[in-house]
This record gives C-alpha cells, structure tokens and sequence, in this order.
C-alpha cells in the first residue's frame, strides 16, 4: 500500500508563499503521474497540478505563474511552491500518486493514491 504524507500547510496573508511537501512510500521515478489537489468547503476537489514521469508539468488555468510543481526522485518528494497566494487558493491541499496511463493529470478521478491533505489559509 503506498502511503504519502503532506506537510507544509499553515496561514499566510495575501499575496505570501507558501511550500507543501509531500513525501511518498513509493519511488516517485516510477510513478506515472504524482498531482496536488485542493478542495474548498462546499466545492468538489479540483486538480491545481501534475507532474509525470518525463518532468512534464500541467497547471491549472488559475494557478499557471504563481504555483511551481517539482520532484526530487531521490527523496521521493513531491513539492508545491505556491507564490503570490490569494484568499482563494485557500484550501486543504492533497497531493496523490498514481502508476497507470491516464488521460487528464488534473482529474482527481485518474488518481490511486492520495495522501490525508495540509491545510492553506490564505488571508486577506
């Protein structure tokens, strides 16, 4: 059973950064795609970013040029660098790891294995 763990959540003001971390049981190199997710109170979660085996990235539209995705293979770590962050961004943030071919990176759905979240206030 893979298990991956979040850290790095915390409160910051508007326009702040914020970097999550997210460690996994699983070698990372091996993973076909490793995602950050969010979901707000009374929203459905919704992709912000992926990462796949080739260091391909994808951002969500709202996110693209504040939000960095990044891994370090040999920690087996995936990381969120979010930058100039808004109340809106505000969330808990799950990052999730998942071995098959899928379609859409962004889409929860695609995604085996999910990690318990770390919260992001974002104040304003």
């Amino acid at each position: 059973q893979v298990q991956l763990v979040e850290s790095g959540g915390g409160s910051v003001q508007a326009g702040g950064s914020l970097r999550l971390s997210c460690t996994t049981s699983a070698y990372t190199s091996s993973a076909y795609s490793m995602g950050w997710f969010r979901q707000a109170p009374g929203k459905e979660r919704e992709g912000v970013a992926a990462i796949d085996s080739n260091g391909s990235t994808t951002y969500a539209d709202s996110v693209k040029g504040r939000f960095t995705i990044s891994k370090d293979n040999a920690k087996n770590t995936l990381y969120l660098q979010m930058n100039s962050l808004k109340p809106e961004d505000s969330a808990i943030y799950y990052c999730a790891e998942t071995f098959a071919v899928l379609a859409d990176p962004t889409d929860p759905h695609e995604y085996t294995y999910w990690g318990r979240g770390t919260q992001v206030t974002v104040s304003s």
